[in-house]
Protein backbone atom coordinates (compact mmCIF):
# COMPACT_ATOMS: atom_id res chain seq x y z
CA UNK A 1 0.00 0.00 0.00
CA UNK A 2 1.36 3.32 -0.45
CA UNK A 3 1.53 6.81 1.77
CA UNK A 4 -0.36 8.61 -0.89
CA UNK A 5 -3.29 5.99 -0.42
CA UNK A 6 -2.98 5.57 3.26
CA UNK A 7 -3.18 9.25 3.73
CA UNK A 8 -6.07 10.20 1.64
CA UNK A 9 -8.39 7.08 3.76
CA UNK A 10 -10.36 8.65 6.84
CA UNK A 11 -9.83 4.99 8.72
CA UNK A 12 -6.73 4.08 10.40
CA UNK A 13 -6.32 0.36 8.45
CA UNK A 14 -4.44 -2.85 9.35
CA UNK A 15 -1.36 -1.65 7.88
CA UNK A 16 -1.36 1.60 9.74
CA UNK A 17 -2.31 -0.55 13.49
CA UNK A 18 0.40 -2.28 12.60
CA UNK A 19 2.91 0.08 12.62
CA UNK A 20 1.35 1.61 15.41
CA UNK A 21 1.51 -1.43 17.44
CA UNK A 22 5.28 -1.13 17.84
CA UNK A 23 5.17 2.90 18.02
CA UNK A 24 2.75 2.38 21.49
CA UNK A 25 4.90 -1.09 22.14
CA UNK A 26 8.13 1.27 22.08
CA UNK A 27 6.28 4.31 24.25
CA UNK A 28 4.54 1.87 26.96
CA UNK A 29 7.97 0.55 27.70
CA UNK A 30 9.61 3.86 28.09
CA UNK A 31 6.97 5.56 29.94
CA UNK A 32 6.45 2.53 31.83
CA UNK A 33 9.92 2.52 32.87
CA UNK A 34 9.56 6.60 34.36
CA UNK A 35 6.70 5.62 36.49
CA UNK A 36 8.38 2.51 37.76
CA UNK A 37 11.50 4.00 38.86
CA UNK A 38 9.85 7.19 40.46
CA UNK A 39 8.11 4.59 43.07
CA UNK A 40 11.56 2.77 43.88
CA UNK A 41 13.50 5.95 44.80
CA UNK A 42 12.40 5.13 48.21
CA UNK A 43 13.83 1.96 47.99
CA UNK A 44 16.86 2.79 46.31
CA UNK A 45 17.81 5.28 49.49
CA UNK A 46 17.55 1.91 51.72
CA UNK A 47 19.43 0.04 49.50
CA UNK A 48 22.50 2.14 48.55
CA UNK A 49 22.63 4.10 51.68
CA UNK A 50 21.85 7.56 50.14
CA UNK A 51 20.17 10.68 50.50
CA UNK A 52 16.67 11.41 48.32
CA UNK A 53 18.85 13.88 46.48
CA UNK A 54 21.42 11.86 45.58
CA UNK A 55 19.22 8.83 44.16
CA UNK A 56 17.03 11.18 42.60
CA UNK A 57 19.67 11.25 39.97
CA UNK A 58 18.82 8.07 38.50
CA UNK A 59 15.49 10.16 37.30
CA UNK A 60 17.59 13.47 36.51
CA UNK A 61 20.45 11.45 34.63
CA UNK A 62 17.69 10.01 32.15
CA UNK A 63 16.37 13.52 31.81
CA UNK A 64 20.42 14.42 30.70
CA UNK A 65 20.13 12.25 28.34
CA UNK A 66 16.77 12.73 26.69
CA UNK A 67 17.57 16.57 26.55
CA UNK A 68 20.72 15.57 24.84
CA UNK A 69 19.59 13.49 22.06
CA UNK A 70 15.73 14.71 21.47
CA UNK A 71 17.59 17.24 19.15
CA UNK A 72 19.42 15.18 17.15
CA UNK A 73 17.03 12.49 16.67
CA UNK A 74 15.08 14.56 13.77
CA UNK A 75 18.11 14.96 11.39
CA UNK A 76 19.60 11.17 11.77
CA UNK A 77 15.96 9.65 10.84
CA UNK A 78 16.78 11.73 7.72
CA UNK A 79 20.25 10.74 7.61
CA UNK A 80 20.21 6.85 8.55
CA UNK A 81 16.26 6.11 8.44
CA UNK A 82 13.98 5.87 10.69
CA UNK A 83 13.40 2.42 11.14
CA UNK A 84 17.14 1.52 11.28
CA UNK A 85 17.73 4.22 13.87
CA UNK A 86 14.09 3.14 15.98
CA UNK A 87 15.81 -0.16 16.53
CA UNK A 88 18.96 1.02 17.49
CA UNK A 89 17.46 3.38 20.52
CA UNK A 90 15.24 -0.30 21.47
CA UNK A 91 18.39 -1.97 21.39
CA UNK A 92 20.21 0.82 23.74
CA UNK A 93 17.17 1.01 25.69
CA UNK A 94 16.59 -2.60 26.40
CA UNK A 95 20.77 -3.36 26.93
CA UNK A 96 20.40 0.03 29.64
CA UNK A 97 17.84 -2.26 31.30
CA UNK A 98 19.98 -4.98 31.71
CA UNK A 99 22.65 -3.24 32.70
CA UNK A 100 21.09 -1.31 35.24
CA UNK A 101 20.02 -4.48 36.94
CA UNK A 102 23.72 -5.16 37.75
CA UNK A 103 24.23 -1.89 39.46
CA UNK A 104 25.85 -2.78 42.84
CA UNK A 105 26.22 1.73 43.72
CA UNK A 106 24.00 4.77 43.10
CA UNK A 107 27.10 5.52 40.75
CA UNK A 108 26.61 2.94 38.73
CA UNK A 109 22.87 2.75 38.34
CA UNK A 110 23.06 6.60 37.68
CA UNK A 111 25.28 5.95 34.66
CA UNK A 112 23.45 3.03 33.52
CA UNK A 113 20.34 5.01 33.30
CA UNK A 114 21.97 7.61 31.07
CA UNK A 115 22.36 4.99 28.30
CA UNK A 116 18.52 4.48 29.06
CA UNK A 117 17.62 7.61 28.02
CA UNK A 118 20.08 7.92 25.18
CA UNK A 119 17.55 5.03 23.60
CA UNK A 120 14.46 6.33 25.09
CA UNK A 121 14.86 9.92 23.98
CA UNK A 122 14.69 8.64 20.96
CA UNK A 123 11.85 6.37 20.79
CA UNK A 124 9.06 8.74 21.34
CA UNK A 125 10.45 11.31 18.32
CA UNK A 126 11.35 8.73 15.98
CA UNK A 127 7.78 6.84 17.07
CA UNK A 128 6.23 9.61 15.99
CA UNK A 129 8.01 10.22 12.56
CA UNK A 130 6.86 6.28 11.26
CA UNK A 131 3.43 6.86 12.59
CA UNK A 132 2.68 10.38 11.01
CA UNK A 133 4.39 9.11 7.71
CA UNK A 134 2.21 5.75 7.85
CA UNK A 135 -1.01 7.47 8.50
CA UNK A 136 -0.60 11.13 6.63
CA UNK A 137 -1.48 14.57 7.82
CA UNK A 138 -5.66 14.19 7.91
CA UNK A 139 -5.40 11.21 10.45
CA UNK A 140 -3.15 12.93 13.12
CA UNK A 141 -5.85 13.61 15.74
CA UNK A 142 -7.69 10.26 15.44
CA UNK A 143 -4.09 8.49 15.52
CA UNK A 144 -3.80 10.31 18.69
CA UNK A 145 -6.68 9.52 20.59
CA UNK A 146 -6.02 5.87 19.13
CA UNK A 147 -2.36 6.50 20.74
CA UNK A 148 -3.58 8.03 23.62
CA UNK A 149 -5.26 5.57 25.88
CA UNK A 150 -2.85 2.78 25.37
CA UNK A 151 0.41 5.08 26.35
CA UNK A 152 -1.38 6.38 29.69
CA UNK A 153 -1.14 2.37 30.29
CA UNK A 154 1.91 3.14 31.62
CA UNK A 155 1.52 5.87 34.37
CA UNK A 156 -0.99 3.89 35.35
CA UNK A 157 0.25 0.31 35.52
CA UNK A 158 4.02 1.58 36.58
CA UNK A 159 3.80 2.48 40.27
CA UNK A 160 1.64 -0.88 40.62
CA UNK A 161 3.90 -3.08 38.33
CA UNK A 162 7.25 -1.49 40.33
CA UNK A 163 5.21 -1.90 43.64
CA UNK A 164 4.41 -5.93 42.79
CA UNK A 165 7.88 -5.96 41.95
CA UNK A 166 9.56 -4.56 44.77
CA UNK A 167 7.02 -6.40 46.97
CA UNK A 168 7.66 -9.93 45.39
CA UNK A 169 11.03 -10.23 44.10
CA UNK A 170 13.82 -7.27 44.24
CA UNK A 171 14.39 -3.96 42.44
CA UNK A 172 16.04 -5.70 40.17
CA UNK A 173 13.36 -6.66 38.28
CA UNK A 174 11.86 -3.26 37.52
CA UNK A 175 14.60 -3.33 35.39
CA UNK A 176 14.56 -7.03 34.22
CA UNK A 177 10.97 -7.09 33.06
CA UNK A 178 12.07 -4.80 29.99
CA UNK A 179 14.41 -7.36 28.39
CA UNK A 180 11.58 -9.18 27.31
CA UNK A 181 9.88 -6.49 26.15
CA UNK A 182 12.22 -4.86 24.24
CA UNK A 183 13.12 -8.57 22.17
CA UNK A 184 9.52 -8.54 21.25
CA UNK A 185 10.07 -5.17 20.02
CA UNK A 186 12.69 -5.32 18.31
CA UNK A 187 11.64 -8.61 16.24
CA UNK A 188 8.26 -6.64 16.15
CA UNK A 189 9.69 -3.62 14.24
CA UNK A 190 12.33 -5.72 11.89
CA UNK A 191 8.61 -7.19 10.75
CA UNK A 192 6.17 -4.46 10.86
CA UNK A 193 8.07 -1.52 9.59
CA UNK A 194 8.57 0.01 6.17
CA UNK A 195 12.11 -0.62 4.80
CA UNK A 196 14.24 2.83 5.25
CA UNK A 197 14.60 5.02 2.26
CA UNK A 198 16.95 7.79 4.09
CA UNK A 199 16.73 11.03 1.82
CA UNK A 200 19.76 13.54 1.77
CA UNK A 201 19.18 15.19 4.67
CA UNK A 202 19.84 19.25 5.22
CA UNK A 203 23.64 19.86 6.88
CA UNK A 204 23.92 18.93 10.26
CA UNK A 205 24.03 21.65 12.38
CA UNK A 206 27.22 20.92 14.17
CA UNK A 207 28.23 24.02 15.75
CA UNK A 208 24.94 24.07 17.49
CA UNK A 209 25.03 21.06 18.88
CA UNK A 210 28.98 21.68 20.43
CA UNK A 211 26.90 24.47 22.18
CA UNK A 212 23.43 23.29 22.66
CA UNK A 213 23.94 19.38 24.14
CA UNK A 214 26.38 20.40 26.47
CA UNK A 215 25.13 23.50 26.99
CA UNK A 216 21.81 21.69 28.19
CA UNK A 217 23.21 18.99 30.32
CA UNK A 218 25.70 21.22 31.91
CA UNK A 219 22.57 23.37 33.23
CA UNK A 220 20.60 20.96 34.09
CA UNK A 221 23.38 18.94 35.98
CA UNK A 222 23.89 22.05 37.87
CA UNK A 223 20.15 22.53 39.00
CA UNK A 224 20.12 19.02 39.42
CA UNK A 225 22.44 19.13 42.27
CA UNK A 226 20.75 22.13 44.18
CA UNK A 227 18.67 19.49 46.13
CA UNK A 228 21.79 17.68 47.51
CA UNK A 229 24.11 20.96 47.94
CA UNK A 230 20.85 22.55 49.68
CA UNK A 231 22.65 26.23 48.28
CA UNK A 232 23.57 27.65 44.95
CA UNK A 233 27.03 28.84 47.02
CA UNK A 234 28.08 25.22 46.25
CA UNK A 235 30.38 25.34 43.10
CA UNK A 236 28.86 21.64 41.76
CA UNK A 237 25.63 24.24 41.70
CA UNK A 238 26.40 27.60 40.05
CA UNK A 239 29.68 26.29 38.08
CA UNK A 240 27.65 24.17 36.06
CA UNK A 241 24.68 26.35 35.40
CA UNK A 242 27.04 29.34 34.47
CA UNK A 243 29.11 27.67 32.16
CA UNK A 244 25.75 25.66 30.71
CA UNK A 245 23.72 28.89 30.57
CA UNK A 246 26.15 30.36 28.72
CA UNK A 247 26.08 28.07 26.18
CA UNK A 248 22.94 28.25 25.56
CA UNK A 249 22.90 31.54 25.59
CA UNK A 250 25.48 31.61 22.85
CA UNK A 251 23.60 29.18 20.54
CA UNK A 252 20.48 31.05 21.14
CA UNK A 253 22.54 34.51 19.64
CA UNK A 254 24.31 31.87 16.62
CA UNK A 255 21.10 30.34 16.14
CA UNK A 256 19.13 32.89 13.87
CA UNK A 257 22.65 33.07 11.36
CA UNK A 258 22.82 29.60 9.68
CA UNK A 259 19.86 28.35 7.16
CA UNK A 260 18.83 25.17 9.34
CA UNK A 261 19.87 25.83 13.15
CA UNK A 262 20.14 22.56 15.14
CA UNK A 263 16.63 24.40 17.40
CA UNK A 264 14.87 26.65 15.29
CA UNK A 265 14.09 29.23 17.60
CA UNK A 266 12.64 31.66 14.62
CA UNK A 267 9.53 29.78 15.18
CA UNK A 268 8.62 31.54 18.23
CA UNK A 269 7.89 34.28 16.15
CA UNK A 270 4.38 31.82 16.01
CA UNK A 271 2.52 33.35 18.95
CA UNK A 272 0.30 30.40 19.41
CA UNK A 273 3.59 28.21 19.91
CA UNK A 274 4.69 30.80 22.05
CA UNK A 275 2.35 30.98 24.35
CA UNK A 276 1.48 27.28 24.52
CA UNK A 277 5.07 26.10 25.13
CA UNK A 278 5.31 29.30 27.85
CA UNK A 279 1.74 27.68 29.68
CA UNK A 280 3.49 24.22 29.35
CA UNK A 281 6.21 25.02 30.90
CA UNK A 282 5.12 26.71 33.81
CA UNK A 283 2.85 24.17 34.40
CA UNK A 284 4.82 21.15 34.04
CA UNK A 285 7.83 22.55 36.72
CA UNK A 286 4.76 23.20 39.15
CA UNK A 287 2.78 19.61 38.09
CA UNK A 288 5.96 17.29 37.32
CA UNK A 289 7.83 18.54 39.79
CA UNK A 290 5.12 18.04 43.01
CA UNK A 291 4.17 14.84 40.78
CA UNK A 292 7.21 12.34 42.16
CA UNK A 293 6.84 13.89 46.10
CA UNK A 294 3.11 12.11 45.65
CA UNK A 295 4.66 8.61 46.21
CA UNK A 296 7.05 9.55 48.67
CA UNK A 297 4.05 10.50 51.23
CA UNK A 298 2.31 7.41 50.90
CA UNK A 299 6.14 5.48 51.30
CA UNK A 300 7.83 7.90 53.87
CA UNK A 301 4.40 9.30 56.20
CA UNK A 302 2.20 6.43 55.86
CA UNK A 303 4.58 3.62 56.03
CA UNK A 304 2.86 2.28 52.67
CA UNK A 305 4.75 -0.60 50.83
CA UNK A 306 6.09 0.34 47.24
CA UNK A 307 2.70 -1.64 45.55
CA UNK A 308 -0.12 -0.12 48.13
CA UNK A 309 1.90 3.15 46.75
CA UNK A 310 1.51 2.11 43.18
CA UNK A 311 -1.69 1.48 43.72
CA UNK A 312 -3.20 4.80 45.88
CA UNK A 313 -1.32 6.70 42.60
CA UNK A 314 -3.70 4.91 40.06
CA UNK A 315 -7.11 6.92 40.64
CA UNK A 316 -4.79 10.36 38.54
CA UNK A 317 -3.89 7.77 35.99
CA UNK A 318 -7.21 6.24 35.74
CA UNK A 319 -8.72 9.95 35.24
CA UNK A 320 -6.26 11.13 32.58
CA UNK A 321 -7.62 7.88 30.46
CA UNK A 322 -11.15 9.13 30.99
CA UNK A 323 -10.96 12.66 30.03
CA UNK A 324 -7.83 12.17 26.90
CA UNK A 325 -9.79 10.23 24.07
CA UNK A 326 -12.47 13.63 25.00
CA UNK A 327 -10.38 16.53 25.20
CA UNK A 328 -8.75 15.09 21.58
CA UNK A 329 -11.99 15.08 19.91
CA UNK A 330 -12.54 18.76 21.56
CA UNK A 331 -9.28 20.42 20.34
CA UNK A 332 -10.35 19.72 16.65
CA UNK A 333 -13.77 21.32 16.92
CA UNK A 334 -13.25 23.76 20.25
CA UNK A 335 -10.46 26.34 20.60
CA UNK A 336 -8.05 25.48 23.44
CA UNK A 337 -9.18 28.58 25.39
CA UNK A 338 -12.30 27.59 26.07
CA UNK A 339 -11.24 24.20 27.12
CA UNK A 340 -8.06 23.94 28.84
CA UNK A 341 -8.65 26.64 31.91
CA UNK A 342 -11.93 24.26 32.69
CA UNK A 343 -8.86 21.39 32.86
CA UNK A 344 -6.41 23.35 34.68
CA UNK A 345 -9.31 24.24 37.48
CA UNK A 346 -10.13 20.89 38.07
CA UNK A 347 -6.15 20.20 38.31
CA UNK A 348 -5.92 23.15 41.05
CA UNK A 349 -8.97 21.40 42.77
CA UNK A 350 -7.63 17.68 43.36
CA UNK A 351 -4.13 19.73 44.37
CA UNK A 352 -5.33 21.51 46.85
CA UNK A 353 -6.45 18.31 48.73
CA UNK A 354 -2.79 17.50 49.16
CA UNK A 355 -2.02 20.86 50.69
CA UNK A 356 -3.75 19.55 53.51
CA UNK A 357 -2.03 16.18 54.44
CA UNK A 358 -1.07 15.23 57.68
CA UNK A 359 -0.16 11.13 58.72
CA UNK A 360 -4.21 10.81 59.29
CA UNK A 361 -5.20 12.16 56.09
CA UNK A 362 -8.49 10.00 54.50
CA UNK A 363 -7.19 8.04 51.12
CA UNK A 364 -10.43 8.51 50.04
CA UNK A 365 -9.65 12.04 50.02
CA UNK A 366 -6.61 11.80 48.42
CA UNK A 367 -7.55 9.45 46.06
CA UNK A 368 -10.22 11.24 44.69
CA UNK A 369 -7.88 13.77 44.75
CA UNK A 370 -5.89 12.16 42.14
CA UNK A 371 -8.49 11.40 40.25
CA UNK A 372 -9.75 15.01 39.86
CA UNK A 373 -6.10 16.11 39.12
CA UNK A 374 -6.52 13.05 36.45
CA UNK A 375 -9.09 14.44 34.54
CA UNK A 376 -7.54 17.98 34.33
CA UNK A 377 -4.04 16.24 33.31
CA UNK A 378 -6.03 14.45 30.45
CA UNK A 379 -7.59 17.80 29.05
CA UNK A 380 -4.31 19.99 29.53
CA UNK A 381 -1.28 18.80 27.88
CA UNK A 382 -2.34 17.14 24.42
CA UNK A 383 -4.46 20.09 23.78
CA UNK A 384 -1.74 22.46 24.68
CA UNK A 385 0.86 20.67 22.03
CA UNK A 386 -1.88 19.76 19.37
CA UNK A 387 -3.19 23.86 19.23
CA UNK A 388 0.97 24.58 19.12
CA UNK A 389 1.21 22.18 16.42
CA UNK A 390 -1.40 22.61 14.21
CA UNK A 391 -0.47 26.47 13.29
CA UNK A 392 2.34 25.57 11.60
CA UNK A 393 3.45 24.75 8.12
CA UNK A 394 4.20 21.45 7.64
CA UNK A 395 7.82 21.23 7.27
CA UNK A 396 8.27 23.55 11.09
CA UNK A 397 5.95 20.45 12.72
CA UNK A 398 9.45 18.70 13.57
CA UNK A 399 11.32 21.98 14.34
CA UNK A 400 8.30 23.21 16.53
CA UNK A 401 7.58 20.01 18.39
CA UNK A 402 11.73 19.35 19.27
CA UNK A 403 11.53 22.99 20.80
CA UNK A 404 8.14 22.21 22.85
CA UNK A 405 10.10 18.52 24.18
CA UNK A 406 13.07 20.03 25.21
CA UNK A 407 11.21 23.03 26.81
CA UNK A 408 9.40 20.56 28.71
CA UNK A 409 12.38 18.42 29.71
CA UNK A 410 14.25 22.10 31.09
CA UNK A 411 10.67 22.24 33.42
CA UNK A 412 10.88 18.52 34.48
CA UNK A 413 14.43 18.99 35.79
CA UNK A 414 13.79 22.75 37.29
CA UNK A 415 10.68 21.29 38.87
CA UNK A 416 12.15 17.82 40.46
CA UNK A 417 14.84 20.43 41.92
CA UNK A 418 12.81 22.82 43.46
CA UNK A 419 10.17 20.70 45.02
CA UNK A 420 13.31 18.62 46.02
CA UNK A 421 15.71 21.50 47.61
CA UNK A 422 11.95 23.03 49.58
CA UNK A 423 10.99 19.51 50.50
CA UNK A 424 14.55 18.53 52.10
CA UNK A 425 15.22 22.34 53.64
CA UNK A 426 11.79 21.64 55.69
CA UNK A 427 12.74 18.13 56.80
CA UNK A 428 15.91 19.50 57.91
CA UNK A 429 14.61 21.85 59.96
CA UNK A 430 13.16 19.41 62.27
CA UNK A 431 14.47 19.06 65.84
CA UNK A 432 17.36 16.83 66.60
CA UNK A 433 17.10 13.58 68.84
CA UNK A 434 19.85 14.49 71.86
CA UNK A 435 22.72 12.14 71.91
CA UNK A 436 21.48 10.30 68.44
CA UNK A 437 23.50 10.57 65.09
CA UNK A 438 23.83 8.41 61.86
CA UNK A 439 26.51 6.75 60.63
CA UNK A 440 27.92 9.73 59.18
CA UNK A 441 27.95 11.63 62.97
CA UNK A 442 25.51 14.02 61.49
CA UNK A 443 22.37 14.75 64.64
CA UNK A 444 19.14 12.28 63.13
CA UNK A 445 16.16 14.20 63.38
CA UNK A 446 12.77 13.65 64.48
CA UNK A 447 11.35 13.34 60.93
CA UNK A 448 14.41 11.00 59.80
CA UNK A 449 13.76 9.04 61.76
CA UNK A 450 10.23 8.33 61.75
CA UNK A 451 10.51 8.03 58.20
CA UNK A 452 13.09 5.59 58.85
CA UNK A 453 10.75 3.74 60.81
CA UNK A 454 7.45 3.95 58.39
CA UNK A 455 10.08 2.02 55.56
CA UNK A 456 12.12 0.01 58.37
CA UNK A 457 10.27 -0.70 61.68
CA UNK A 458 12.72 -2.84 63.09
CA UNK A 459 15.19 0.23 63.86
CA UNK A 460 13.19 1.27 66.96
CA UNK A 461 13.55 -2.09 68.01
CA UNK A 462 17.24 -1.21 68.17
CA UNK A 463 17.02 2.35 68.99
CA UNK A 464 14.67 2.55 71.52
CA UNK A 465 12.57 5.88 71.64
CA UNK A 466 9.61 7.64 73.44
CA UNK A 467 6.81 7.14 70.88
CA UNK A 468 5.39 10.67 71.09
CA UNK A 469 9.50 11.38 69.37
CA UNK A 470 7.80 9.30 66.02
CA UNK A 471 4.60 10.98 66.59
CA UNK A 472 6.26 14.21 66.49
CA UNK A 473 8.60 13.21 63.76
CA UNK A 474 5.49 11.87 61.29
CA UNK A 475 3.80 15.29 62.04
CA UNK A 476 6.47 17.33 61.02
CA UNK A 477 7.45 15.34 57.82
CA UNK A 478 3.61 15.63 56.84
CA UNK A 479 3.56 19.72 57.25
CA UNK A 480 6.88 19.33 55.32
CA UNK A 481 5.02 17.81 52.30
CA UNK A 482 2.12 19.97 52.84
CA UNK A 483 4.51 23.21 52.43
CA UNK A 484 6.30 22.06 49.26
CA UNK A 485 2.57 21.28 47.61
CA UNK A 486 1.79 24.08 49.10
CA UNK A 487 4.53 25.41 46.50
CA UNK A 488 3.44 23.81 43.73
CA UNK A 489 -0.39 24.73 44.00
CA UNK A 490 0.72 28.41 43.93
CA UNK A 491 2.61 27.73 40.53
CA UNK A 492 -0.45 26.00 39.41
CA UNK A 493 -2.25 28.92 40.03
CA UNK A 494 0.22 30.91 37.87
CA UNK A 495 -0.14 29.01 34.68
CA UNK A 496 -3.63 30.28 34.50
CA UNK A 497 -1.68 33.77 32.88
CA UNK A 498 -0.09 31.77 29.73
CA UNK A 499 -3.54 30.16 29.67
CA UNK A 500 -5.27 33.39 29.29
CA UNK A 501 -3.99 34.47 26.28
CA UNK A 502 -4.51 30.65 24.41
CA UNK A 503 -6.58 31.19 21.34
CA UNK A 504 -10.06 31.27 22.18
CA UNK A 505 -11.28 31.71 18.43
CA UNK A 506 -11.22 28.64 15.91
CA UNK A 507 -7.53 28.85 14.04
CA UNK A 508 -7.11 27.16 10.69
CA UNK A 509 -5.23 24.19 10.38
CA UNK A 510 -1.91 24.59 8.46
CA UNK A 511 -0.30 21.12 8.87
CA UNK A 512 -1.63 20.48 4.98
CA UNK A 513 1.32 21.45 3.03
CA UNK A 514 -0.05 23.04 -0.46
CA UNK A 515 2.77 21.87 -1.90
CA UNK A 516 2.09 18.28 -0.96
CA UNK A 517 5.01 17.76 1.43
CA UNK A 518 5.22 15.54 3.71
CA UNK A 519 4.68 16.61 7.72
CA UNK A 520 7.66 15.08 9.53
CA UNK A 521 6.84 15.10 13.27
CA UNK A 522 4.50 16.04 15.89
CA UNK A 523 6.48 14.43 19.20
CA UNK A 524 4.19 13.02 22.54
CA UNK A 525 5.86 14.30 25.15
CA UNK A 526 6.28 12.23 28.19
Amino acid sequence: MTQQSVATSDKLDAAVLKVAGVVVLGAIMSILDVTVVSVALPTFQSEFDASYARVAWTMTGYTLALATVIPLSGWAADRFGTKRLYMVALALFTIGSGLCATADTIGELIGYRVLQGLGGGMLMPLGMTIMTRAAGPHRIGRLMAVLGIPMLLGPIGGPILGGWLIDVASWHWIFLINLPIGVVALIYAQMALPKDAPEPSQSFDFIGMIMLSPGLALFLYGVSSLPEAGTFSEAKVWAPMLVGGALVVAFVLYSFKPRHPLLDLRLFRNRSLTIASVTLFVFIIAFMGAGLLFPSYFLQVRGETTLAAGLLMAPQGIGAMMTMPIAGTLADRVPIGRTVPFALALIVIGFFGFTQVDPQTSYWLLGGSLFVMGLGMGGTMMPIMTSALRTLQAQEVARGSTLVNILQQIGGSVGAAVMSVILTNELNGSRPIPGMVDPSGKPVTEAGLAIAAQQRPELLQQMPVDPSIIERGLDFAAKSFATTFWVAFALVLLTFIPAALLPRRRQPAQLDDPQGEQVKTPVVIH
